[in-house]
């Protein structure tokens, strides 16, 4: 099903008129030239930019006369390896108006991972930022011998040189014309993206203009954002949730983007955007909360209390407004709760936060209740790469935190065998590139797209993801255990910075754990015993404390999904490492033969 244009607002544009991604912002610049598009921090400058629809497509224009240059063809592939800022969107435009494929690459992937993509995509271009990337790059350049062009955002002074390597300052022309938009098919490839890859080599997601159009569409009637919209963007634009609904979904309703500075800068960035909707992976919000549960911690019990009532108050309240709780005399207290707690969350994230937008991984229920409670719209969503991304999310006034809401405008779910979540609708990827047996395997004839998760759906549509087919652990006594909701569970004592559950084949589960390096100070000081000390993490009475602090976050659970033993650590795991993903998801066999000699020990008793 498609929307009609009647059942949009009048400011967007309609995925049937804009045809293609580059027509849809050719359009936009035409409606709103002076409209300020995005924001963004010059470094060399030390200032904050702003450049409108008009500025934005004349840059464009630049980069197109210099794409052309190099003799591309409509159908080529080029790669883009940058930081959130207005060159990603400039490149992309360009290179779809000349009618090129996009393949967008992670900044912190490892070198082998981009060398592989870019070989398998076969792409012509490759733009990246740094001197540091290029360092990394340069390891593997024999690998990418299909680039006939590498440029650099920054002049690489001292870098190690190669012919195809250029400066853009150098390789783009002083003045063009506006950018220009090839009549093209909306059914054509528009991008490239490469999955994850938690379970061997990535796989690359073919995308149509009209797949991605057709869900920012459907996602425009979720968020209804405006004009007046801003839009902080931090989540890489190469994850495929940030390129639609943080993007594609800006252009179509004419509002404002702001480009964080880093992560680290998170803080200070949404005091200085303050905006009105934030789109995010669970680990920020989760990060959030680890320190909002620290302060508590260490604070005075009054405060604690203070922030608990306000929690539950808070609660009581939207499960009223949501028209799923009756209305106490309690929620009279709220106008004081909000003033003294909070208040202090919402202006933490800038004081205008109207919607702030989870997705890419479960986040919490105990995470998102703590955020809603204290009045902040999280609406959780559910999808894949291969869904463009946006299958399923949660409404303002239908919000099931639990859930990952019900299916999106035009798109269809249904349960199959082992309860196997499946999706249609025009958002399903065309196929995986150059790869027709794994794209038979992911589509059936019929044109159901078999998620790989496993769900339940209740009276009202409603869809709670239960696990990973992958992912679930069948023990030797044949009970089954989806490890995430465990995980997550776990997850709520700060104590834990990562942890994964095993026990595939076994008679009882074991864990895997990070341990927080100050929480873990504080809580050796509590067992009385050295922090620093050699293998003070292997100490019996060390892993019996940490199983018990498992146990009482996952109490809850069936008597045979219990943690009986467990291996800590303080090394985290990383993309450096190979074992997250470059969009942080956990490469759950890596890690597995990372720990193998720990593994064999923690089940060493069966042999």
């Amino acid at each position: 099903m498609e929307f009609a244009p009647s059942a949009l607002p009048a400011y967007a544009i309609p995925a049937a008129e804009a045809g293609t991604l580059d027509g849809l912002f050719r359009i936009r610049v035409a409606r709103t030239p002076k409209g300020v598009a995005y924001r963004d921090f010059n470094h060399a400058q030390g200032v904050w930019r702003e450049l409108t629809w008009e500025q934005v497509d004349g840059e464009v224009g630049r980069w197109q006369a210099a794409l052309e240059r190099e003799g591309l063809k409509p159908g080529d592939r080029v790669a883009v390896m940058l930081r959130n800022c207005a060159e990603w969107v400039i490149f992309d435009q360009a290179a779809l108006g000349l009618g090129l494929v996009v393949v967008p690459l992670y900044t912190m992937d490892r070198p082998e991972n981009v060398a592989y993509i870019v070989a398998d995509a076969g792409c012509k271009v490759l733009l990246f930022e740094t001197l540091e990337q290029w360092r990394q790059l340069s390891r593997v350049r024999d690998e990418m011998s299909c680039v006939q062009r590498l440029l650099s955002v920054r002049t690489l002074e001292g870098a190690d040189r190669d012919p195809r390597l250029v400066a853009i300052a150098d390789w783009l022309p002083a003045e063009a014309g506006p950018g220009r938009h090839l009549p093209r098919d909306p059914e054509g490839l528009a991008t490239i993206v490469y999955t994850s890859g938690t379970t061997g080599r990535p796989k690359g997601v073919m995308l149509s203009h009209r797949n991605i159009l057709s869900n920012t569409e459907a996602s425009l009637s979720i968020l209804t954002p405006g004009p007046d919209d801003v839009f902080l963007s931090f989540l890489p634009l190469s994850h495929t949730l940030e390129r639609t609904a943080g993007y594609y979904l800006t252009v179509m309703c004419g509002s404002t983007v702001v480009f964080a500075r880093s992560i680290p800068q998170l803080g200070e960035d949404l005091q200085t955007a303050r905006p009105t909707i934030l789109i995010s992976v669970p680990r920020i919000y989760e990060k959030i909360y680890a320190t909002l549960r620290a302060k508590l911690d260490e604070g005075p019990p009054a405060r604690k209390r203070l922030f608990e009532l306000a929690v539950n108050v808070g609660w009581a309240r939207f499960e009223w407004q949501q028209g799923r709780g009756p209305w106490r005399a309690s929620l009279l207290m709220w106008p004081l709760l909000e003033r003294l707690v909070a208040g202090k969350l919402q202006e933490r994230l800038g004081g205008r936060l109207r919607v702030a937008i989870s997705g890419g991984a479960a986040l919490s229920a105990d995470v998102s209740r703590i955020f809603i409670a204290l009045g902040v719209t999280v609406l959780q969503g559910y999808g894949l790469t291969e869904t463009s991304p946006v299958a399923c999310a949660n409404r303002p006034g239908d919000n099931l935190p639990a859930s990952v809401g019900p299916p999106i405008p035009g798109v269809e779910v249904k349960l199959g065998e082992n309860n196997a979540l499946f999706i249609r609708g025009p958002n399903i990827m065309m196929g995986y590139w150059k790869n027709e047996e794994a794209t038979r395997a992911m589509i059936g004839p019929d044109g159901w797209l078999n998620s790989g998760d496993t769900a339940r759906i209740d009276a009202r549509g409603h869809v709670f993801i239960t696990g990973r087919i992958k992912e679930i652990i069948v023990m030797s006594n044949g009970e089954k255990v989806p490890p995430v909701d465990m995980e997550a569970a776990i997850m709520r004592d700060s104590l834990f910075d990562q942890i994964m559950l095993v026990g595939e084949g076994k008679p009882y589960l074991s864990a895997l754990a990070v341990l927080n390096p100050e929480r873990w100070a504080e809580y050796a000081a509590e067992l009385g015993v050295d922090p620093a000390a050699p293998a003070v993490l292997q100490q019996k009475k060390v892993m019996q404390s940490v199983i018990a602090r498992i146990g009482r976050q996952t109490r809850d659970f069936p008597g045979y999904a219990q943690v009986r033993r467990v291996t800590l650590s303080l090394e985290p795991w990383t993309i450096d490492n190979g074992l997250l993903t470059p969009t942080l998801k956990l490469k759950r066999a890596k890690v597995m033969e990372k720990f193998n000699e720990e593994l064999d020990r923690m089940y060493a008793s069966l042999a």
